[in-house]
Order: structure tokens, then sequence, then C-alpha cells
């Protein structure tokens, strides 16, 4: 049974650092896919494009988390990337350093390579 019934009840768990960090990430998800829906997956809000997830969001103690990495083919948003890529195709963003316009350009590689992928 999930932990979260949805993105409401994830966001109203978590502290306030941590929730203002999630909702400016949620934020910039919708900017660069505002069609996107917001449900839980994996105990965790996830943006869905027509009943399929674009991008992952936890929030961690000392870090918020993105899934997936994008596909590489952008070397300087892969350079950009580099020192938050974590085990298993997660991206660490510590809370101090979340850069919310690498955000977006996470999401927007992603969008751009679901379309052609």
């Amino acid at each position: 049974m999930p932990k979260f019934a949805s993105v409401d009840d994830y966001l109203a768990s978590l502290p306030p650092e941590q929730r203002a960090v999630m909702e400016e990430i949620e934020r910039r998800v919708l900017r660069v896919a505002p069609g996107a829906e917001r449900v839980i997956r994996y105990d965790m809000p996830t943006w869905q494009l027509d009943g399929v997830s674009l991008v992952h969001a936890a929030a961690w103690k000392h870090h918020v988390s993105l899934y997936p990495v994008p596909p590489s083919g952008d070397p300087e948003l892969d350079a950009e990337l580099e020192p938050y890529a974590g085990a298993k195709g997660t991206l660490k963003l510590p809370y101090g350093e979340v850069d919310h316009a690498l955000v977006e350009r996470v999401v927007r590689r992603l969008l751009e390579t679901r379309a052609s992928g």
C-alpha cells in the first residue's frame, strides 16, 4: 500500500524547508511541461504526460533527488549534472545548492529525448 495518497500528502509530510524546495521543483517542472499530471509513483511525487512518467522527485534528509538522469547528448548539460549524479540514474541536489534553472533544463532534456526516443 502506498505511503502517500497524493502529492499534497507527500508535501504536507515534509519540514518547511524541504517542502519549499519540492514546491519550487514542481513549479519548474510544470513551467517546462505545463500539461503534466502530478501523481505518486514509488511513494514520491511524479509528473506524467499521457500516463507515462516524465520525472520523479524525492526529498531526503540532506538532498532532493530527481529521477531519471536525462540521456547524455547535451555536452554542456552533461557536464553540469556530473557532480550530482548518483547511483541508478539519480541526481542528488543538496538543499543549499538546488539550481532551479538546472532542474528546468533537466526536464526539458527529458521531454526532448522522450519525443525523439
